[in-house]
This record gives C-alpha cells, structure tokens and sequence, in this order.
C-alpha cells in the first residue's frame, strides 16, 4: 500500500497537468467517468494516502488501497486500468488496482488537514490529545489511525516503533508522557525521511526492522505476527521494544 510520502511524490509528479484539460476519460471505474470529460485540473492535494484531483466543482479522490499503482504518460499493456485520463498531445495519468470517487463540497471542508503528517497544517498537539483519549488503543493500531496520523502506513509503524524502542502490543494508555511525545514526533520525521529516500530509490536500504530478520540493535531474530485490530505485519525486538501495558 502506497503510505503518505509516495502520495506526495506522485503529486509533485503530475505538477504539469495543473491547468490542462482533460480530453479523454476510460477504465473499469463504475463512477460517472464522463463527468470528467473538459475538466480543467485546478491543483494536485495529498492528505494522507488519498490523491485529490480538484477540478472547478467538484474533486477526485483516488485511494490505492492494498496494491494500487499509477503510471504517467505510459500505461501496463497486461493490465486495464481503473481510471485513464488523456490530454493533448497524447499525454496521459493511469491508474489501476485503486478506489476512485467525486467528492462534491470543497476539499478544505472535506478534509482535517492537521491529521496529515506530511502536511504544513499537521498539528502534534491535536494528535497527542487524541491518543490520550483513546488509551486502551494498541500502539499498532493508532500509527495506522488515519484520524491521527494521515499517511502512515505499516513500514512506517515499524520503523517509528523500533526507533523508539516501544513494543507494537504496548497502549497508548501506558506509554509515559515523553514515549507519547516521541511516538508523534518521529511518525513525523521518519514519514519525511521516507520521502527523502523514496525519491532517491534507496527507501529499503534504510529500513531496520521492516521485512528483516535480525535485530541491529540486539543481533537476536526479530519477531514477526499480524497484530492489532488491523492485524498487519509487525517486525520488533522482543529484547530491545518494551512493552507497555
């Protein structure tokens, strides 16, 4: 599943269609495609793992969901795909494998921008104050809470939580104050980290647990089980992650 840094880069990506018209519409999509037909794109936007297409009335939302994928001015000749959007001179941004929807009121309303951890408007304060009030929450879950923290996905779980050394089984409930700080602070960081890295095709370099077998830290196996209530992979360290509960 594509996570929040990917979204950016693909918006940063598409930057030269802003302004163009859309001259043709196809895929598998069941939405209404031919109300895309002579739209004139009016901005690219990310908030968290969703790609926003605004247009002068209304917007498209394309969620990638589990193995979404996009392709620019090239299409996957084995492959249909969901949405197809073609421009003059041949142009054209396919995607496939993903959910695409119209959102009809303005996206600043549809939105809550400081949810997004990639965004200018994220907001640590709002985000710490939501984690407390839920704190029978596993630390699993709430990284990938898109209310809390928009963008993240399951690398960046277990990436955040072995930087920080928490169990994933721990709740929110029992981290100390300065864990609960750090868990927000690095979510934030380790998502532009990614993004850095990402762009430069190393992102799996840097990983540490992610996938891995041996803890760096410890030189013990890591452990590996679907947890949580999203029950998606976890890698951690049984020796070196504390568990808060």
């Amino acid at each position: 599943m594509p996570e929040g840094p990917s979204i950016v880069i693909l918006k940063e990506q598409v930057t030269p269609f802003i302004g163009r018209t859309i001259r043709r519409v196809t895929g598998n999509t069941t939405i209404e495609k031919e109300r895309l037909l002579e739209q004139r794109i009016e901005s690219f936007r990310s908030w968290g793992k969703h790609f926003l297409i605004e247009l002068p009335d209304f917007a498209l939302r394309v969620h990638f969901m589990l193995f979404g994928s996009y392709r620019i001015n090239e299409d996957k000749s084995w492959a249909v795909p969901r949405l197809s959007l073609g421009f003059d001179e041949g142009q054209e941004i396919n995607f496939y494998a993903c959910s695409v929807r119209f959102i009809e009121e303005p996206l600043d309303l549809a939105y809550d921008w400081w949810a997004d951890v990639m965004s200018a408007h994220w907001d640590p304060k709002l985000a710490l104050k939501r984690l407390r009030a839920q704190p029978a929450t596993l630390v699993c879950d709430a990284l990938l809470d898109q209310d809390l923290f928009a963008g993240v996905g399951n690398i960046i779980k277990n990436e955040v939580l072995f930087r920080i050394r928490v169990h994933p089984l721990s709740t929110v409930g029992a981290l100390p104050a300065k864990k609960l700080r750090e868990l927000v602070e690095e979510a934030r960081r380790y998502s532009f980290e990614f993004y850095e890295w990402k762009k430069q095709f190393v992102l799996k370099k840097h990983w540490l647990v992610h996938t891995k077998r041996t803890c760096p830290r410890c030189q013990i196996p890591l452990q590996k089980a679907h947890l949580g209530k999203t029950h998606r992979r976890s890698f951690f360290c049984e020796n070196c992650q504390l568990l808060y509960a």
